[in-house]
C-alpha cells in the first residue's frame, strides 16, 4: 500500500503536474494501491462511438493497425485517452483489490462496469489485446484500471448479458439527463439526432416517459429510420445528415416546427448547427456527442442570433445507471435497437424475459 491518495486522483498524475487526471498527459497506472483506491481486473473496454469511428477511419478499417493505435495510447499515456477525440469511453472487470479507505463500497469479487471515463482511468494492458480484431466498439482485454475515492462504478446487474449491460451503462447519462430536462422544463416537443444509436433511442425513450409528446427521430439512413418506425419511441422519423443543418432545420420545421429540447447523440463532428436550429427560441440543446465542437456551437448560435440555452452532457446524473438499464428492460424498442448494435437478440430477449 502506497500511502493515502487525493480522492480526486491528482497523486497519479505523472504529467503535467498539478493538472487532473482527465486533463493528464500521462498517468501512473502501477498496480500498487493508494488507502482509498480500487484496483480492477479488467475483462472488457468499451470505446466510445466517437473515439471508434475516428481510429477506424484513420486507418481504413484496418482492425490490426486499430488495435496497435489502442495499444499505443495506453502504453504511452497510463490510460485510453484519444488524443484526437478527447474522449475515451468505459470498462468492464472484477474487483481485485479495495483498499482500506475506499468509499465506494465495492468488495473483492464484485463485477462492476466503470462509470467514469478511460480518459482519466489509470490503465494498464497485458495481453496486447489479441482477443480484439479492432472492428467493434467492445474490446476483450486483461489488464488492470484504478479506481479514486471519488471514482463511480456499478455493479453489473445479474439479469442481462455483461456485454449488453456494460453497452447500456456507456451511456445511461444521456436518458437521466433528457428526462431531467424535459420534465424541469415542461418540453412537450424534443428531437433526438442520431436516434437510433444506443444514447439516442435511449434518450427517446426517456424523453417520452418524462412527458414529450412529440419526438422526432432523426438518423442517418433507411435502415435506420425503417428500425426506428418499428418501435414507438418516435412520433415522427426522418433521414436527414445532421451535418447539414438545412437538412436539419427543414426536416424539423416540416414536421411541427422547431422543437423545445434537442438532444444530439451523433458520433460524427459537425452536428451543431442543425441542432441549433431545429430548437426553438428559449429552448435546449442538450450535447451527449464527444465528437461535438463547442467552440461551433457557441459561435455558431451566436451567427445566428439563436436564444438557445446549452448543456454539456458530462455522462453523469445522480441514478443514472439504475434509470438506463429499467428503461432497457421495460421498453421493446430500446432492447431491439440495442441488438442491431450488438447482434445478440436471442441472449437480450431471453436475459429479461
Amino acid at each position: 500500500m502506497r500511502g493515502t491518495g487525493h480522492p480526486l486522483g491528482l497523486h497519479r498524475v505523472v504529467e503535467p503536474v498539478g493538472a487532473l487526471p482527465q486533463a493528464a498527459e500521462r498517468l501512473d497506472a502501477g498496480a500498487e494501491l493508494y488507502s482509498d483506491e480500487v484496483r480492477i481486473e479488467v475483462e472488457r473496454l468499451n470505446l466510445d462511438a466517437a473515439s471508434f469511428r475516428q481510429l477506424s477511419e484513420a486507418h481504413g478499417g484496418v482492425g490490426a493497425a486499430v488495435r496497435a493505435e489502442v495499444l499505443a495510447i495506453v502504453e504511452r499515456r497510463g490510460k485510453m485517452h484519444n488524443p484526437v477525440t478527447g474522449s475515451g469511453g468505459m470498462l468492464l472487470g472484477r474487483v481485485a483489490e479495495v483498499g482500506p479507505d475506499s468509499p465506494l463500497g465495492l468488495n473483492v469479487g464484485d463485477r462492476v462496469a466503470t462509470l467514469v471515463s478511460l480518459t482519466l482511468t489509470p490503465l494498464t494492458l497485458t495481453d496486447g489485446l489479441t482477443r480484439w480484431d479492432g472492428r467493434s466498439e467492445q474490446v476483450p482485454a486483461a489488464g488492470h484500471a484504478i479506481l479514486f475515492g471519488r471514482s463511480i462504478a456499478a455493479v453489473l446487474p445479474t439479469d442481462l448479458p455483461p456485454g449488453t449491460a456494460l453497452a447500456v451503462l456507456d451511456v445511461c447519462g444521456a436518458p437521466a439527463l433528457t428526462a431531467r430536462v424535459v420534465r424541469d422544463r415542461g418540453a412537450h416537443a424534443v428531437a433526438v439526432l442520431g436516434a437510433a444509436g444506443k444514447s439516442g433511442c435511449l434518450a427517446l425513450a426517456a424523453a417520452r416517459t418524462a412527458g414529450a409528446g412529440r419526438r422526432i427521430g432523426l438518423v442517418r439512413d433507411d435502415d435506420e429510420a425503417a428500425a426506428l418506425r418499428a418501435t414507438d419511441l418516435a412520433t415522427d422519423v426522418a433521414v436527414v445528415d445532421a451535418r447539414n443543418p438545412v437538412a436539419v432545420l427543414d426536416a424539423v420545421h416540416s414536421r411541427g416546427g422547431p422543437v423545445d429540447v434537442t438532444v444530439v447523440c451523433v458520433d460524427i463532428p459537425g452536428a451543431e448547427g442543425g441542432a441549433v436550429l431545429a430548437t426553438r427560441d428559449r429552448g435546449t440543446v442538450v450535447f451527449f456527442s464527444m465528437a461535438t465542437s463547442f467552440s461551433a456551437a457557441a459561435l455558431g448560435a451566436e451567427g445566428l442570433a439563436a436564444d438557445v440555452e446549452m448543456l454539456v452532457g458530462t455522462g453523469y446524473t445522480p441514478g443514472h445507471a439504475e434509470l438506463a438499464l429499467d428503461l432497457f428492460r421495460t421498453e421493446p424498442g430500446v432492447r431491439a435497437l440495442f441488438a442491431r448494435r450488438l447482434e445478440t437478440t436471442d441472449s437480450i430477449e431471453e436475459a429479461v424475459a
